[in-house]
């Protein structure tokens, strides 16, 4: 899973349009590479290789602001993800 760092307090609400996985980041932006089914290319590449394509298949949903509003959603994704304990609601 995805999680954002503790006393984040702005991100990025994603859902992926290749895998369907809806994740929180860090990285605001209108689309984003997905942590699970996309790969960050390697740019140090060779005089032979050919140039890789970055294929952000990720959506900006929502923005998430507040330290308190991120932990939210965190804990709300990581609920739905697991099917954990749902009593601190």
């Amino acid at each position: 899973m995805y999680y954002v760092p503790e006393g984040t307090t702005l991100a990025g609400f994603y859902e992926c349009s290749e895998c369907a996985n809806r994740f929180l980041s860090t990285k605001v932006g209108p689309s984003i590479v997905c942590p699970y089914c996309g790969k960050e290319p390697d740019m140090e590449i060779g005089p032979d290789e050919e140039m890789p394509v970055v294929k952000e298949t990720a959506k900006l949903l929502q923005v998430v602001e507040g330290k308190e509003e991120v932990e939210r959603m965190d804990a709300l994704l990581s609920l739905a993800v697991t099917g954990g304990d749902y009593t601190w609601i």
